[in-house]
């Protein structure tokens, strides 16, 4: 029997230590529990910038979770990755932190009937979570890059910001962006996505933020256990009352709160007894709770790559990434100083989110409900992104050698439509927009990896044969009305029917947010935190609370 905590957090990706460091920083006598399935990593060269890209790549770092073969993507499995140590998946992300569109928070209150997930209320937390670093490189025009410090946090423990240099072809890139008729957006985290920005991303100075960074090690009523994978949630009768891990079990007076993400959330829920009855019974699991959305709705961004080999003057790849010597000393030089190589390529991108202007005129789109057409159209609501300066090489198996000038789009796909084509289609074609215009393929040698033309047929194969997970899945315990079918969790992240049992990560989120979930995931667990704060008052001044959730 392990000892007995106020609070028990399953998982420490963002959500998990936001919802920790929300409690343990503004009441210190709580005694908190964070259990991770992974281990504590120390090693300051898994947070090199630069290297974001390959973090990813260590094995005993990443759960290396892949789909089954997708019967319309060539039956291709297609990569799951998530982190497996303190951090959680932004141990081994890469670092892009955008906060999505002020409409997605809105519709996420509207959808639950409540303005703490409104934009103005989310900003407060996003504010409160970061330190944002305004500097940019000398010379830059800020047309490029100017947030406004009112859009941004001064004093908080996750450090975000701009590389403090660039690559000398993404300005000239961004230039590119606007002669072609996208307009730039100088912050993408202002609420406002739409529009070619530089992107703000979780590092500092060379040196990568994760959600450990949440964690404050001084804290007295903070105890985090690693190389603990959690196999159930401990219930009696109809509370939880804490978990067990290895063998051992550990008890929570107060609550648990799972925030093992939306892969594995799911997976301890069952494992509990909560979830579909159906399937619980066919792999015989007593039933505890039957809630059939438990493991459903899975929602994510897919991304394809366009690639072209570029003049050698073009940029200054090659020389770094095809001598093993020069990022040999280049690692030497970010371990003296975080400066140098390593804290220049692939350490920043050009990234812009954009509509398509055709969207509402398809069969597609007038067959959707009427709110989510409505959605659909906010003002500030993209439907699909566009990356720049992708280090292609580390994922495109038998890299060309002599190809690092190349030049890469990705293209995301956002907010597709449960049925048809369309969207893909007319995303991939508005991003050709791009990569054929003139002044972009000035200096081009060849195709990397394109379409083989731009016709309907072709642009969706395409995607077919070369998409990928943006590893941003989401809704597979979603938030709703306890009236929902579909419900797991209500507006305060209880588990529907459950005592004391919590959900807080982007498996609760109703929706899917216009950007890279990692920020949506923090401001996930700083909202639950707050909750938790004012539902324990609540809970000590009377012992019938959630009393009406029990059947």
């Amino acid at each position: 029997m392990g000892t007995k905590y106020d609070n028990i957090i399953v998982g420490s990706g963002p959500s998990g230590c936001a919802v920790a460091s929300g409690l343990t920083r503004d009441h210190p006598i709580l005694r908190v529990l964070v259990l991770e399935a992974g281990d504590n990593y120390n090693d300051k060269n898994l947070r090199i910038d630069g290297k974001r890209w390959l973090t990813h790549q260590e094995k005993d770092m990443n759960w290396r979770y892949k789909t089954v073969p997708q019967e319309h993507c060539g039956n291709r499995e297609i990569d799951y990755s998530r982190g497996c140590a303190v951090g959680g998946s932004s141990a081994i992300n890469f670092s892009i932190y955008s906060v999505g569109a002020r409409d997605d928070y809105d519709e996420w209150a509207r959808i639950l009937g409540d303005d703490a997930f409104k934009w103005d209320n989310m900003k407060v937390r996003f504010k409160e979570l970061e330190t944002y670093h305004r500097g940019i490189p000398a010379g830059v025009d800020r047309k490029y890059a100017a947030p406004s410090p009112r859009d941004h946090g001064a004093s908080g423990p996750l450090h975000v910001g701009y590389a403090a240099e660039w690559e000398r072809d993404l300005v000239p890139m961004l230039d590119i962006f606007e002669q072609a008729g996208f307009p730039l957006n100088p912050d993408h985290n202002s609420g406002n996505p739409i529009g070619m920005s530089v992107s703000i991303n979780s590092a500092n100075k060379g040196l990568r933020s994760t959600a450990k960074d949440l964690l404050d090690p001084k804290s007295k009523g903070l105890t985090v256990i690693f190389n603990s994978p959690v196999q159930r949630i401990i219930i009696e009768g109809k509370k939880a009352v804490g978990v067990e891990a290895n063998g051992i079990q550990y008890r929570a007076s107060r609550e648990v709160i799972i925030c093992a993400g939306a892969l594995d959330t799911p997976r301890i829920l069952i494992h509990s007894g909560i979830g579909p009855k159906e399937q619980l019974e066919k792999f015989h699991i007593p039933v505890v709770k039957h809630l059939p959305g438990v493991g459903q709705g899975l929602r994510d961004h897919y991304f394809v790559p366009l690639a072209n080999i570029v003049a050698a003057t073009n940029n200054d790849r090659r020389a770094f990434y095809s001598s093993d010597q020069a990022m040999e000393e280049a690692l030497e030089q970010w371990k003296h100083d975080s400066t140098g190589p390593w804290s220049k390529f692939a350490c920043e991108l050009g990234i812009c989110w954009f509509k398509l202007e055709g969207l509402s005129k398809t069969k597609e789109f007038q067959d959707l409900p009427a709110k989510e057409r409505e959605y659909l159209q906010k003002q500030t609501v993209p439907h699909y992104e566009i990356v720049s300066h992708f280090p292609l090489h580390w994922f495109m198996p038998e890299f060309p050698h002599d190809a690092f000038e190349y030049s890469s789009l990705v293209v995301f796909l956002y907010n597709a439509q449960s049925r048809g084509e369309r969207v893909t289609i007319e995303a991939l074609r508005d991003a050709l927009r791009i990569a054929n215009h003139s002044a972009y393929i000035k200096d081009k040698i060849a195709d990397l990896t394109a379409p083989k033309s731009g016709s309907d047929a072709d642009l969706l194969e395409y995607w077919k044969q070369n998409m990928s997970s943006s590893w941003h899945m989401t809704g597979t315990a979603k938030m709703g009305s306890p009236l929902d079918e579909d419900a797991v969790v209500d507006r305060n992240f209880c588990v529907n029917r459950i005592k004391s049992l919590r959900v807080a990560d982007m498996s609760v989120v109703p929706l899917l947010v216009s950007g890279h979930t990692q920020a949506a995931a923090y401001v996930t667990g700083a909202t639950c935190a707050e909750m938790l704060i004012r539902d324990r008052h609540f809970y000590e001044t009377y012992n019938t609370h959630f009393a009406s959730w029990i059947v």
